[in-house]
């Protein structure tokens, strides 16, 4: 239940914040508020680092060197959604992501890749990706 409830929390976070870097990139430009973001997180993050004093980080050189580019993605992810919420709004563009989401997470858990444990997708997981994609076919219309 704890990681539904962090789910939920996570996907309105980042609703809350395709909205506010819109607004921010309106000012100022699209790729400068990915940059201010990351560089706000970074600084947010480095900050409860410290404060929980958690050394695990030091085992960052165990990681492999191609998940250490997650951070590229993360510009790319910014740029997409501030895009998209200035060109079709904020509802479609965040239905259109979750789809996105969903279908490329789908794909993943499939097939196995990344080391993630490779599971066998019934009909009710198509019918319900089928389902998001009309719902978001009718929020179009």
């Amino acid at each position: 239940m704890k990681g539904i409830i962090i789910a939920i929390l996570g996907g309105a976070f980042i609703t809350l914040q395709g909205v506010a870097n819109a607004r921010i990139s309106e000012d100022i430009g699209t790729w400068q508020t990915a940059t201010v973001t990351h560089l706000t997180g970074f600084i947010m993050t480095l900050f409860i680092l410290v404060f929980m004093k958690d050394q695990t980080w030091k085992r960052v050189k165990h990681v492999k060197p191609l998940y250490l580019t997650g951070g590229t993605l993360g510009a790319i992810i910014i740029f997409s959604n501030v895009t998209a919420i200035q060109r079709i709004g904020v509802t479609l563009s965040i239905a259109a992501l979750l789809i996105a989401q969903l279908s490329l997470t789908f794909i993943i858990e499939m097939n196995g890749w990344f080391g993630i444990k490779k599971k066998r997708m019934g009909q009710s997981q198509y019918i319900g990706i089928m389902m998001m994609i009309v719902g978001v076919v009718i929020l179009i219309l």
